[in-house]
């Protein structure tokens, strides 16, 4: 086949060239997303659109955004408070008594018992009854429930002093079924247990369920109190001790896996979610997850991070959000990792669960789609033919 004379390459080049911005124009070329020229400014929020902020990542905005810390971290235990509980009886729970008398022959001790290993008497443990009362021989009906064993004690041996030798009370707890707290969820052994009367800690309580069946960093833990509930991230359980607040009676706690994760998409190695796997994740680890940036087909200039940012975080770097409604704005973090020193903020910059990473295409990739075009076509388009389809794509 002869060659094209230098007019015919012209010609076919022109048509090359307006077809590529023709077709570019109605998104003709298949893609994964936005071509890089199109992440080009900020877009305000409109009635058709949300907008977003677009954002150069820079010393000073990433510092703001370290400090700021992950988004899906939980509440916090601390402001619930509730200090260390008291332990008293209730409603249900089993009460041992034991009655001593100073010598033989009184109330409980008959005189010829004097061959005992002591003064004293047990009583049947019994249960503390609906309205909070157990039943002593001699003394009557006592109020337990709300009271502690030393409150009872001295009730008891009150109403005994004009009957009894010297009467003495021992008044103990046998079995807690008003104190018990419920740990469930992905625990490794759910249960059911009654505080101990040191009382327990959040993480006392869910040791004594088997821990969690998860890594930390996969764990969340739910509280239920008073009507309440409170999600925190199980790590500030282990590193903020102002967390690990006291249990209460009737508390419960579900343990839950939330794996988080981001969305790779574009020219990296690798597509689709990616689980973070670790409690903390960084913009350049992220890239690495993903399979790094495609050397055939990525643009590492034009390297994108979507997120919904805190109006905070914002506001801290300088940008003015009025014109947006909600406390979460829509932001894209560019990053240019053809410039060395962007790796080093890449490495600072922390990466929020449901992130969005894409890496556009170099320019270069949507020329080759129309040379491949034409060089397909070539033996069957004529110039005129070439321009036929220009001004189709200019229509569209």
């Amino acid at each position: 086949m002869p060659a094209p004379s230098p007019m015919m390459a012209a010609r076919r080049f022109f048509c090359a060239a307006f077809m590529f911005t023709a077709l570019s124009a109605c998104s003709a070329f298949p893609t994964q997303g936005p071509n890089s020229l199109e992440v080009k400014q900020e877009v305000a929020p409109s009635e058709a659109g949300t907008g977003y902020v677009l954002i150069d990542l820079s010393p000073s905005n990433v510092s703001v955004l370290e400090k700021s810390g992950p988004k899906a971290i939980g509440d916090s235990f601390a402001r619930l408070g509730g200090g260390q509980p008291r332990l008293l009886f209730g409603v249900g729970d089993i009460v041992g008594l034991t009655i001593f008398e100073a010598a033989a022959g009184g109330l409980f001790i008959p005189a010829e018992a004097g061959s005992r290993a002591g003064n004293f008497v047990t009583l049947p443990a019994q249960e503390v009854d609906r309205n909070g009362m157990i039943q002593v021989p001699f003394a009557g009906l006592v109020q337990a429930s709300g009271r502690s064993p030393s409150e009872v004690k001295a009730t008891i041996e009150e109403r005994l002093r004009n009957r009894a030798i010297e009467p003495q009370a021992i008044v103990t707890l046998q079995e807690a079924r008003s104190t018990l707290v419920t740990v469930t969820g992905e625990a490794s052994q759910p249960a059911r247990f009654a505080l101990s009367r040191s009382s327990d800690r959040m993480l006392d309580a869910i040791t004594r369920a088997g821990g969690s069946k998860w890594p930390p960093y996969e764990t969340y833990v739910t509280l239920q109190r008073g009507g309440r509930t409170t999600m925190i991230y199980y790590n500030r359980l282990l590193n903020e001790p102002r967390n690990n607040v006291f249990v209460q009676p009737g508390d419960v706690l579900s343990l839950s896996r939330q794996m988080r994760s981001f969305m790779a998409l574009g020219a990296s190695g690798q597509n689709g979610f990616i689980n973070f796997e670790a409690e903390t994740l960084t913009l350049s680890q992220a890239v690495g997850r993903a399979g790094g940036i495609l050397d055939s087909r990525g643009d590492p200039a034009q390297t994108f991070l979507y997120r919904l940012e805190s109006r905070q975080a914002l506001e801290k770097m300088g940008y003015d959000t009025s014109a947006y409604p909600r406390d979460q704005v829509p932001v894209i973090y560019r990053v240019n990792l053809r410039d060395p020193q962007s790796y080093f903020l890449a490495g600072r910059m922390p990466m929020n669960d449901k992130d969005v990473l894409f890496v556009s295409n170099a320019q270069t990739v949507e020329l080759t789609k129309v040379l491949e075009i034409l060089q397909l076509s070539g033996n069957t388009v004529t110039d005129v033919d070439a321009a036929r389809i220009i001004l189709k794509g200019y229509r569209l």
